[in-house]
């Protein structure tokens, strides 16, 4: 699904008061969207990585954060979060208690508010004070530039770069294109990759299996025990928990495909966790993507002999 379609979904979820306003957003902007940012009273904002656009009460759309902007009240929030949910709050419980919710079409809301324990875990968030729908984009052939620059990606790699700067996409891409000839598993913590909407996939991530919503721990347990894969992709790793779980996957004989944020070599050096997995040589090359301002592309490949000199 192209990212003016996910968009054109993703405002339907948005308040009467606010819906009807976003529809005359110039095309060429919508293609770029990445966030609707909703704040409590605050003007709603529209970002595409390297420009955060407003609108105005009459609905024209301007890039100064002042004037007279059409505002986010309570209502808005109230609305925007019971369409998200489809009416019914209680289905979508366990993604909330994670701070998001996925809707069709892939895109991710993003929930802010205060948080309600219950032993010393999140049970629920209430007093919704902010919502971030981050707008879902599906680039097929975006991995093309990647895959062809390294020999053996089936072998594993990990693909770092600053938030926003395009893993997710390019990752989805890549579980895709190497789904053709390897088995692949795709753990889908946060249903980003996948998309995944009451059990169907809103992107394509071609011939995968996706364990949808499992912890990484539990998703690579699950997988390497029950699907046979030469090849788990996963998203965000960083701290140990995750690293031991790659690990036990790489000692398995199974290839690992992941994320990590890391803007540059020098933030990865101080990822203790990140680093171990290099020593131990879990991963084939490490991918560096430039900056957000340059969605998808490559900055640097290097091997883990490379890095650690």
């Amino acid at each position: 699904m192209n990212t003016k379609k996910s968009y054109e979904i993703a405002v339907q979820a948005l308040s009467q008061n606010i819906a009807y306003k976003v529809k005359d957003i110039p095309s060429d902007i919508v293609n770029d969207i990445q966030e609707i940012r909703l704040r409590v009273k605050r003007p709603i904002s529209f970002c595409t990585g390297s420009i955060t656009y407003f609108l105005t009460e009459n609905g024209s759309i301007t890039t100064e954060p002042s004037g007279k902007l059409l505002t986010v009240d309570k209502e808005d929030i109230r609305q925007t979060f019971t369409n998200l949910c489809n009416y019914s709050v209680f289905s979508k419980q366990n993604e909330i208690r994670n701070g998001f919710i996925t809707i069709r079409g892939g895109s991710r809301a993003g929930i802010c508010g205060t948080a309600v324990t219950e032993n010393n875990s999140i049970s629920n968030i209430r007093d919704i004070g902010s919502i971030n729908i981050r707008v879902a984009s599906e680039r097929i052939g975006c991995c093309d530039d990647l895959l062809s620059r390294m020999s053996e990606p089936e072998r594993g790699f990990l693909l770092c770069g600053a938030p926003c700067s395009g893993k997710t996409t390019i990752l989805r891409d890549v579980a895709r294109c190497l789904s053709i000839n390897h088995n692949v598993a795709v753990i889908d913590s946060r249903s980003e990759l996948a998309g995944t909407y009451m059990g169907e996939a809103q992107n394509d991530i071609g011939m995968c299996d996706v364990l949808d919503g499992y912890s990484k721990s539990d998703g690579f347990d699950h997988a390497v025990r029950c699907l046979s894969p030469e090849i788990v992709v996963c998203d965000e790793i960083g701290d140990e928990l995750d690293a031991r779980s790659v690990e036990n996957a790489t000692g398995s004989g199974v290839a690992v495909i992941a994320s990590a944020h890391c803007s540059d070599k020098d933030e990865f050096m101080r990822k203790h966790s990140l680093l171990r997995l290099i020593e131990n040589h879990a991963f084939n090359n490490i991918v560096f993507l430039k900056s957000r301002r340059e969605i998808g592309r490559i900055g640097e490949i290097v091997t883990c002999d490379e890095l650690l000199r």
